[in-house]
């Protein structure tokens, strides 16, 4: 009888000490959700991405100066492509009005 008065006493001190742990983690939950509301927090995470995006993108693009010089490039012409293509002889608006008189 010693032997299961002795394991059943084990039990519930690792019972007691089990559910202490869980105790202090529900109080820590507590205050910490007490401390700021969901949305502070999703400001917080969302301003903390975007601040570890923007220095992901820093550490890219200075890795590729050639790339980023060809993109920025390309959006530019891209852009002004219609005084360009109207300098060449091409103007697409007379094209277009062309098109719709057929």
């Amino acid at each position: 009888m010693t032997d299961r008065l002795a394991m059943m006493k084990q039990d519930r001190y690792l019972r007691d000490s089990a559910k202490a742990l869980v105790e202090a983690d529900i109080d820590h939950l507590k205050t910490s959700f007490a401390r700021k509301s969901l949305t502070e927090r999703a400001v917080d995470r969302v301003v903390g991405g975007a601040s570890e995006l923007y220095d992901d993108a820093v550490d890219i693009a200075g890795d590729n100066k050639g790339a980023l010089a060809a993109l920025v490039a390309a959006v530019v012409v891209w852009f002004a492509r219609n005084p360009i293509l109207g300098l060449l002889g091409f103007d697409v608006a007379q094209d277009e009005g062309e098109d719709d008189e057929d």
